[in-house]
């Protein structure tokens, strides 16, 4: 199976576990020229912008991990973009959250894993 075939599948386990938990999802791979958000849900009126990351094992780390700081940075300025687009501005609040999923299908949500990075 290819990377990307791979991160669809797993981000599609990403949002059935963010629907049972009461999240509305709003957008899935919203793409701008500054990069990609994997989800992008509601809850409580709360935006919530999410990163999925999936490993097999670990020998490379934890997926959370993945989402360094310069990751983090992109995430921040497509999430602003999307913003814009939309005409949220300043009036919603807005978290970043990580989804790290593993080989045997455990589920790590991280909810407010980094702030705005600007």
């Amino acid at each position: 199976m290819n990377k990307r075939k791979t991160g669809a599948d797993y981000e599609d386990v990403a949002v059935s576990y963010l629907e049972k938990k009461g999240y509305r999802i709003l957008e899935r791979n919203y793409r701008c020229r500054y990069g990609e958000i994997d989800v992008i849900a509601c809850k409580d009126g709360v935006l919530v912008v999410a990163e999925v990351k999936y490993r097999s094992n670990d020998r490379c780390g934890e997926p959370a991990e993945a989402v360094d700081v310069r990751k983090q940075r992109r995430i921040c300025r497509v999430t602003m973009d999307y913003l814009m687009r939309h005409k949220y501005f300043c009036e919603r609040p807005c978290r970043f959250d990580v989804i790290s999923i593993y080989g045997g299908g455990k589920i790590n949500h991280i909810e407010n894993a980094f702030y705005f990075q600007g």
